[in-house]
């Protein structure tokens, strides 16, 4: 996993192919934080999807947040289910090929 120099591009990367990467954006309104998740296609290892959720929710920029709104690709499942294992109040719905997806988060330790 590497981070951009601005340290809100996530990337999931292994033998030099980006194979799932994240925006975090701050957003207006305060305590909450946005994602916008992305996998590439074809087959992957197993694992990367939560993989680039664990990265997420572990970034800094997430550290304040009280919730995260999160978009992800309509039919990944392996993504839903680790925000709904990780966080809490998860509600999901279809936005056209989108799922967004809208969590409390739980305080950090």
């Amino acid at each position: 996993m590497t981070r951009s120099d601005d340290d809100q591009t996530i990337l999931i990367e292994a033998d030099g192919r980006t194979l799932a990467s994240a925006e975090v954006h701050l957003t207006d309104e305060p305590g909450v934080v946005h994602s916008d998740l992305h996998v590439a296609s074809g087959q992957l290892p197993g694992g990367t999807r939560s993989r680039l959720v664990d990265a997420v929710l572990d970034s800094p920029e997430m550290g304040e947040a009280d919730r995260m709104l999160a978009t992800m690709p309509l039919g990944d499942t392996e993504m839903l289910d680790r925000v709904r294992e990780r966080c809490d109040d998860v509600e999901a719905r279809a936005a056209g090929a989108t799922k967004l997806v809208e969590a409390r988060l739980e305080p950090r330790h």
